[in-house]
Parts: structure tokens; C-alpha cells; sequence
């Protein structure tokens, strides 16, 4: 057929790409050593460095898909996902007992992927349930307030909730400007990234470190003070350039005001509820005790964990129920981006298991000398070190794997981290919160935010232009809240 032929030619590259990535994949198998075993699984400390290229291909990948082949990535991110996922699977199941094969994926699906994953599912529909109509005067003191409301908001309904619920409003407020990219830039910066570090609601990270045992109100009571501090210069930062951006623009003619004033409604104000009962949910998990458990695939389930998993089900059922569907439609809201976070994350949990087994192993693993990188000469912790090393990755790689890998490296033991380690432990969650804002690929609701702001007619800065605002803005303010507090 003409049309076959001619739409032959541009599957070519994608084609290439993925038996490229499949003949990688197939390539790591073969040369990886088999790996040895303990009584407790694997054995870390003999593992070789090759175990790590799973988890590092599946992250490269998530990191470059979106950004460099975003068609190919669009239709086939679970391929790639199986494919590097496989790469873990297939030489444990070949090398490894069925039953320590068995404990291990259940112990990474039930108490790891699971929880995770219906907590972000129950907060995304909720958030999604949540639709402030009308529109705002345009004003520095509005985009101030706008900006500072979704920072606080983000540690309560998780940063992609408030990015969600804001970000519509916002370019509404600011569409009869001559120039206002800068102001969704800082509601990235802010909202997307900052504001989500002072609870486990608030960044996919600090859930992690809960599931591993770090207290609820741990993170706002050890960050709360860098966190204002960053967000802070921030806003003020934005304040100075908003002001001299419209004193610029006034010589200008600006656009017409293509959505007139209007007052603010809030719809679905029953999603708020629901977000009291998802931290209801999650404090009870912690204080309730009642002793009793199940044997699931040689994995013992507390009761605790699964009634709230229950309640996280319980919640994206009734937020579904009783918000109005005309309120998610007006949102943007559909079900693609937690698909694709659900399967990406089903493959990420797989392809870090050798990699926290190596980590486990401390000096005596392949991981000694990044470990050597992060410990002062007396072996201390060296807490800037954890803080920009956590972050720099977090700028271009998932940041709650990356927050996993480095809260393994500091010794993985929740109670010493949150004590002796608490200066570290506070280094690596700002690390992976602050400076997933470094890149549009760094937090899962940049991208998101980006793409809105695109379908809304705001020019906004090519990826390496991103990074020049963030360079510009971010990184001297890190610095200094790394003189101050790490």
C-alpha cells in the first residue's frame, strides 16, 4: 500500500531503538556472573557492578524517553520497561531457589510497590477531583500568593495534585501578559518540586522512607526550616522579576484578556475529606500494633499495612463516585500518567533489587568507593556530600529510586537515620525533593506542568533553556542552604 510505504521509513528509528535496547538487554544477561546467594538472599558484597545496568538503563531510559523520542516512548515505555525488568528476573530465577526467588518479589510487591503505588493512585484521583474555577485579577501580589499557596499545599495533597489543581489557574491569572513564562518556571520550581518536602504525602521519596521505617512528622520537623528557607529566597526571587518584567512589558501593547475576571469556585471540596482520611490511613498504620499478620510468598503482611492499603482503595473508589465528572474533565483529568507511573515503578522495584543488595554490602561492595565519596576521613557522614549527590541525580533521574539508593548507602537502618544520621538523612530527602526542580525530567509534574503551559500558548524554555533558569536561580540557592544547614 502508498500509505505503508511511506509511513515505513519513520518506524525505522524506532524499531532500531528498541532491538538496539533489546540486544543490550540480551548482551547484560550473558555477561553478567551469576550471582551468589545468602541464607537472606542475595549476597551483595560478591556481586559485580554489571547487576546495576537494569537499573540504570530502565532510569536512562525514563530520563531520555520523554525528552528525545517522546512518540516512541509514548506507545512502548512498557516494552522497555519489560525489557530491562526481564534483565533481573530471568538470571535470579535461573541462579536463585523458587523460594528465596518467591520471598524476594513478594517482599518488593507487598511491601514496597504496593503501598506506593495505591497511595499515589488514591492522591492523584483525589487531587484530580479537586477543580478551582474562574479566574483571577493579574497581579505580582496574585502569582505571589498563587505560588506560595500550591508550595504549602503540595506537602498535603502531593506535588502532583497541587501542580495539578493550581497550574490551570494560574496561566489563566497571567494569559493577557506579554511575557509570563517565568512565572510557570517558579510554579515548577515550587510547587512541582520544593513544596513536597515536609511529608510523605508530599514527594514519592519520603513515602519511600516511611515504608522503610522514618517517622510521619519526621521530615517537618527537620526540614521545615531549610524548606522555608529555599522556598523563601525563591519567592523573593520571583517577586524582583515579576516586577521588572511588567515594568519592561508596560511599554508594550498586551494581548487581550482572553478569560475576564471572574471569582474563584472551589469544586469537589469532598476530595479535601478524602485527604484527611488518606493521612488518617497512613498515621494509623504507624501507632496500631495489633500483632497480627499474613504469610503471603513466605513475606508476612502486617494487618496495619494492609487495612491501609484497603483504605487507599477505598478512597480513589469514593472520590470517584462523588465527584462530578464534569469537574475532571475541566481539570484535564484522565488516567495516562499513573498508568504509565504504575508500570515504570513496577520496573524500577524490580531493577533495584541487586543494586540495594550491593549498597547493603557497604565498604565490602562494588559501591565502596561511591560510599568513600559521601564519608569523611574519620567515617563520618559527610551530609553536603549526600545533599548533592542525592540532587544532582535527581535532576536527570527519578528521584525516589535515587533517594532509595542513597538512604540504602547511609546504612539503611531507619532509627539511626533519624537520630545519629539525622543531619544526613535530612540531606538526602532535600537533595531528592529541591533538585528534581533542576530539569523538566527530575519530578514526574514538571513534564506535566510543562506540557499544559505548552497547550495553553505559554513559549516556554526548551529543556536546555529550562536549565539555564534553573542554573541561574536554584543552584546559588542551594549552595548557600548547603553552607547553612549541611
Amino acid at each position: 500500500m502508498p500509505g505503508s510505504a511511506l509511513k515505513a521509513p519513520q518506524h525505522r528509528p524506532r524499531r532500531a531503538l528498541m532491538l538496539l535496547t533489546a540486544a543490550a538487554a540480551l548482551l547484560c544477561v550473558l555477561l553478567a556472573p551469576m550471582p551468589a546467594v545468602a541464607a537472606e538472599g542475595l549476597d551483595g558484597a560478591r556481586l559485580p557492578l554489571v547487576w546495576a545496568l537494569p537499573f540504570a538503563g530502565i532510569l536512562l531510559c525514563i530520563a531520555t524517553g520523554p525528552v528525545f523520542y517522546p512518540h516512541l516512548w509514548e506507545h512502548h515505555f512498557g516494552k522497555f520497561t519489560a525489557i530491562w525488568a526481564a534483565l533481573v528476573l530471568v538470571p535470579l530465577a535461573l541462579t536463585m531457589d523458587a523460594p528465596t526467588v518467591t520471598a524476594t518479589l513478594a517482599h518488593t510487591a507487598l511491601l514496597e510497590y504496593m503501598p506506593f503505588i495505591l497511595l499515589l493512585l488514591a492522591l492523584y484521583t483525589v487531587a484530580g477531583g479537586v477543580y478551582l474555577e474562574g479566574n483571577l485579577r493579574d497581579s505580582t501580589l496574585t502569582n505571589t500568593a498563587l505560588l506560595a499557596l500550591g508550595t504549602a499545599l503540595a506537602s498535603v495533597v502531593g506535588t502532583t495534585g497541587a501542580a495539578m489543581i493550581l497550574i490551570r489557574p494560574l496561566i489563566r491569572a497571567n494569559d493577557d501578559r506579554r511575557t509570563n513564562a517565568h512565572v510557570v518556571v517558579f510554579f515548577i520550581f515550587l510547587v512541582a518540586n520544593i513544596g513536597g518536602a515536609l511529608s510523605p504525602l508530599g514527594d514519592p521519596p519520603l513515602f519511600i522512607g516511611f515504608l522503610k521505617g522514618v517517622d510521619f512528622f519526621w521530615t517537618a520537623r527537620h526540614l521545615w526550616q531549610p524548606t522555608l528557607f529555599v522556598s523563601g529566597i525563591v519567592l523573593a526571587v520571583f517577586v524582583v522579576l515579576d516586577l521588572m518584567i511588567r515594568r519592561r512589558d508596560a511599554a508594550f501593547t498586551q494581548p487581550r484578556d482572553p478569560t475576564p475576571d471572574r471569582p474563584l469556585r472551589l469544586h469537589g471540596a469532598v476530595n479535601l475529606a478524602l485527604i484527611v482520611v488518606v493521612i488518617a490511613a497512613i498515621l494509623m498504620s504507624a501507632a496500631w500494633k495489633p500483632g497480627v499478620a499474613f504469610l503471603i510468598g513466605g513475606v508476612e503482611l502486617a494487618l496495619q499495612d494492609l487495612t491501609r492499603d484497603v483504605i487507599f482503595i477505598l478512597v480513589t473508589l469514593w472520590s470517584l463516585a462523588l465527584t462530578n465528572k464534569a469537574h475532571r474533565t475541566a481539570n484535564g483529568f484522565s488516567w495516562g500518567p499513573i498508568r504509565e507511573i504504575a508500570i515504570l515503578f513496577a520496573g524500577i522495584f524490580i531493577c533495584i533489587i541487586p543494586v540495594l543488595a550491593m549498597l547493603q554490602a557497604g565498604a565490602h561492595g562494588p559501591f565502596a568507593a561511591l560510599l568513600r565519596l559521601v564519608t569523611h576521613a574519620d567515617g563520618s557522614d559527610n551530609a553536603a556530600a549526600y545533599f548533592w549527590l542525592t540532587g544532582g541525580l535527581s535532576s536527570f533521574l527519578d528521584n525516589a529510586p535515587t533517594y532509595l539508593v542513597f538512604f540504602q548507602l547511609a546504612g539503611g537502618d531507619a532509627q539511626a537515620l533519624m537520630t545519629a544520621q539525622a543531619k544526613t538523612l535530612a540531606a538526602i530527602s532535600a537533595g531528592a525533593v529541591y533538585m528534581g526542580a533542576n530539569t523538566y525530567i527530575g519530578n514526574a509534574p514538571n513534564f506535566m506542568v510543562y506540557a499544559i503551559a505548552r497547550q495553553s500558548g505559554v513559549r516556554m524554555p526548551s529543556f536546555f533553556g529550562y536549565m539555564m533558569w534553573s542554573g541561574l536561580v536554584l543552584i546559588p540557592i542551594f549552595v548557600l542552604a548547603t553552607l547553612v544547614f549541611f
